[in-house]
């Protein structure tokens, strides 16, 4: 697996400030009568027993999450497991069978026609893995094309679309059509155009997976980048567990339409609820994401620690150098508060482990 090139800003998710976006109890099932399912005993069969006794598909049960504002989201998943019908919901592209979706303080499943198509151009944007581009239209008139839904003026638009063309680096391509573009610059079109409306939230549905692994790195790092510059709440849709850890501030891990764990990258890999996640994780150069407090030990109440004080949320592998360059252990502090000490044979250890796991 490749190392991530860049980290992405980890958000506070522990304040008291109210969620970007709310799930509470949120349900899919397929079929006729569906509804009648939830609270028996046929809600707790498997999809393939359900499906055989009552001709309904369970595609998304029982799931709940809060994201806090400003916080990279990643839902992840194999094929099937509920991932993108779960993503459709948040906006009802696709409606729920039962639970709540909240978008701040506004609850988005009673919400009416008119106000549901209002938050769908105003306070949520969408990036596809199919770029939907109009094929007619140049980049800047893609880009711009839902301001002009919302019927904004044609000069303040096209000065919104400049800035998103400068912003998503497509500066001296405005006047290029779609099909003069390679995928990872349609890709960033689409990147464009979505945050042209200004969202308080945007949702990404596996939008790289079509494209080569180079372009897919590079797309992955502009996310990166252009979530520390503008600070969106992003909903982030993946299979791909090395696109989940480099992206997401948590990560919420799905099957068959349940959820197996929701957490950091760290705690994913380092604390897997079950041999599900475990396996998936069992090849993840561990050095990459678990931080020092998964490494570190207890100080000893007569142990004498004059190494530099290393922060205990920092990567280990970004720590192993200041750690094998000191000639004996490092404080580890959260904060300024020493939590527990490491030294080079802690580093060393997880090093270790991963040679011999690969």
């Amino acid at each position: 697996m490749t190392a991530p090139t860049i980290e992405p800003s980890r958000v506070d998710t522990g304040s008291s400030t109210d969620p970007a976006l709310r799930v509470d109890g949120l349900w899919k099932i397929f079929g006729n009568r569906s509804e009648r399912i939830i609270g028996t005993p046929d809600a707790d069969l498997s999809r393939k027993d359900l499906q055989e006794k009552t001709g309904c598909v369970m595609a998304v049960k029982d799931v709940s999450f809060e994201v806090a504002p400003g916080e990279v989201f990643v839902v992840m998943g194999l094929s099937g497991s509920g991932k993108s019908t779960l993503v459709r919901m948040l906006t009802r592209l696709i409606e729920p069978t039962a639970g709540t979706v909240h978008l701040g303080k506004e609850e988005i499943t009673n919400a009416d026609e008119r106000a549901l198509r209002d938050l769908r151009r105003k306070r949520v944007g969408m990036v596809f893995q199919h770029f939907g581009l109009l094929p007619h239209r140049q980049v800047l008139d893609n880009i711009a094309f839902g301001l002009e839904v919302r019927g904004e003026d044609r000069t303040e638009r096209r000065d919104r679309a400049q800035e998103m063309v400068d912003l998503v680096g497509l500066s001296g391509y405005e006047r290029s059509y779609p099909d003069q573009l390679s995928g990872g610059m349609q890709q960033r079109v689409g990147l464009a155009r979505a945050l042209a409306a200004d969202p308080d939230v945007l949702l990404f549905d596996e939008p790289f997976s079509a494209l080569d692994p180079l372009i897919r790195r590079d797309m992955q790092n502009e996310v990166i980048r252009l979530h520390h510059e503008v600070g969106k709440t992003m909903v982030f849709i993946t299979h791909d567990l090395a696109e989940a850890l480099k992206l997401g501030d948590r990560i919420l891990i799905m099957r068959d339409g349940e959820v197996v764990q929701v957490g950091r990258p760290d705690e994913v890999v380092g604390a897997p609820a079950d041999d599900y996640v475990r396996d998936f994780v069992s090849d993840v150069p561990k050095s990459h994401v678990l931080t020092l407090k998964w490494v570190m030990r207890p100080l000893n109440g007569d142990e004498a620690v004059e190494g530099p004080a290393l922060q205990a949320d920092l990567i280990v592998r970004e720590a192993a150098r200041a750690v094998l360059d000191n000639r004996g252990p490092c404080r580890v502090v959260d904060g300024d508060t020493v939590v527990g000490v490491v030294d080079d044979e802690d580093i060393l250890r997880v090093v270790v482990a991963e040679e011999h796991s690969s």
